[in-house]
């Protein structure tokens, strides 16, 4: 039975295994698989994984902390090419919401929004409403990705939108995605758009600021 050519990278991801994930990701590369098809099945798979061992009884920072690192370091294998240019498109700001410390889904979207030629601003974890707004308009962004992985950032999220408005820059888009956020639809988190992959950000971006998705 013919394996899974990601499950390498997953474990190694899984596990935390910075070596093994780099030399996963690199014969994958080299056996011409796209790098779009290597976050998807590979990052995002190990994702949510982990995403899914994240409850009150299981959650484990280390291992959390861990896997972030391994999949810093195949992003970087991944897209390190892509980010040596100068930002020419438009400013997107990235933030996951306060309480939510797991910034791994965040951290892809920037590098994929990063690849396509837009000014990445990030905020961080952690990061209160009030943070976000001041931020996307002291920056002129054009719009914010929330990440959230922890249902209980569900709150805040519908309290973005009507921020923005009071702080006169309602015209901004609002996107979210991440474990927690991806099961809920666009009306009930008051948000524009709802990805399910890292990659679905930069394409909605894309086609709201009339670029065609000419890159991944």
């Amino acid at each position: 039975m013919q394996n899974n050519p990601y499950q390498s990278l997953i474990d190694a991801l899984i596990d935390g295994d910075r070596d093994k994930a780099y030399q996963s990701a690199s014969e994958l590369l080299k056996s011409g698989i796209p790098k779009e098809r290597i976050v998807v099945e590979g990052i995002h798979k190990a994702m949510e994984m982990l995403d899914g061992k994240c409850t009150a009884e299981q959650f484990n920072l280390l291992e959390l902390m861990l896997t972030g690192r391994a999949v810093s370091t195949v992003i970087d294998l991944l897209y390190k090419g892509d980010q040596s240019g100068v930002a020419s498109r438009e400013t997107i700001v990235l933030a996951a919401l306060e309480g939510d410390i797991h910034d791994l889904g965040k951290s892809i979207v920037k590098t994929v929004l990063m690849g396509k030629g837009y000014r990445t601003v990030d905020c961080g974890k952690d990061v209160t409403i009030e943070k976000i707004v001041e931020t996307a308009k002291k920056e002129g962004a054009k719009a914010i990705c929330i990440s959230g992985l922890i249902s209980s950032v569900m709150p805040q999220i519908k309290r973005l939108k009507p921020s923005l408005e009071e702080a006169g820059c309602g015209d901004i888009a609002v996107l979210a995605g991440g474990a927690a956020l991806k099961q809920a639809t666009a009306e009930v988190l008051n948000v524009d758009y709802v990805g399910i992959t890292a990659f679905d950000a930069g394409k909605y971006i894309d086609t709201l600021l009339g670029y065609s998705h000419d890159q991944s």
